[in-house]
């Protein structure tokens, strides 16, 4: 969407619509292509795995007793989440997603549907082809009905008929899009597990960042945003979700997409401005070492002895 709609990342084309749509069609059939040259080459040999990581939020309806925002909150999840890992999984789009655009692109008098179609064959090769799922996850969105007209410039933001809320409580360490919501990892999870038939999981990416240099490397804020998503992840691992796996997100302060340094995901500080780039450790290190020593939350009178 940012790369093929609004333009706002790499490699910044502005194709209102329809430009989201084909290059995630294209990706969705070039991983399959990918996965079974894999499959049929390399796979008795090597004995690998290949799957795809997708980076989603979790939409909760705003009012639970409502129809209206349970079906919002269900578009938000597959809008985003859907739109790859339900042609990989069940071969198609997610129908809301094909009624939603189509429904929009008639409206506009259009002939075909903005989302493209995979044929017969297509799905059949796309369906199963992914050995693990990976997930990355930062936060979630409360979410309700938001209709848009349909006489407004057509957009894959504006098909979804959704708005997004936050809570003012939750607390949001870094940028204004991250706000740390564990409970909503537990629940992605679990719809995962239903949706797709309980999949083997890898959680990619996981993290927060901060956006203002904290010279004393005491990001408190990330310890707690790392106990408490991580908590939620053993949770889920008790319902029964297949997580094998788990990244943070990231070992060290980075580029990060048009935000460039000013955005910092690591556990180690980098100082950018010496030529060097030296390196120094927050004191979510020290946490997280435990944390992967232990293999899960340690005893802390194991940790002193």
């Amino acid at each position: 969407e940012k790369g093929y709609e609004t333009g706002e990342h790499a490699p910044g084309l502005k194709l209102g619509g329809c430009g989201a749509y084909k290059a995630a069609h294209h990706i969705i059939k070039t991983h399959a292509k990918v996965w079974h040259s894999y499959n049929n080459t390399w796979r008795r040999e090597q004995r690998g795995m290949v799957g795809i990581s997708l980076t989603t939020g979790w939409g909760e309806p705003v009012d639970p007793h409502s129809q209206t925002d349970r079906d919002a909150a269900e578009r938000y999840i597959q809008f985003h989440l859907g739109w790859f890992a339900n042609p990989i999984y069940r071969g198609d789009y997610p129908e809301v997603m094909k009624n939603y655009v189509g429904k929009k692109s008639a409206q506009q008098g259009l002939g075909t549907s903005r989302l493209p179609s995979f044929s017969v064959q297509e799905k059949t090769y796309i369906k199963g082809t992914s050995d693990f799922l990976g997930i990355g996850h930062f936060t979630t969105r409360y979410v309700l009905q938001k209709n848009f007209p349909f006489l407004q410039v057509s957009s894959y933001h504006t098909d979804h008929d959704l708005a997004e809320l936050v809570d003012p409580n939750w607390p949001a360490p870094g940028p204004k899009w991250l706000y740390s919501v564990p409970w909503g990892f537990r629940r992605l999870l679990n719809f995962i597990k239903t949706q797709y038939g309980n999949p083997l999981i890898y959680v990619t990416e996981n993290g927060v960042s901060e956006t203002l240099q904290c010279p004393q490397l005491c990001d408190e804020w990330r310890i707690q945003y790392l106990k408490g998503y991580i908590n939620e992840i053993l949770k889920a691992l008790n319902d029964g979700v297949n997580v094998k796996g788990y990244t943070a997100w990231s070992l060290l302060d980075k580029f990060e997409w048009n935000k460039g340094f000013s955005e910092r995901f690591g556990l180690y500080h980098i100082d950018f401005q010496n030529k060097n780039k030296p390196r120094y450790p927050k004191a979510s290190v020290d946490y997280y070492k435990k944390i992967i020593s232990a293999n899960g939350f340690p005893n802390p009178r194991e940790v002193m002895s």
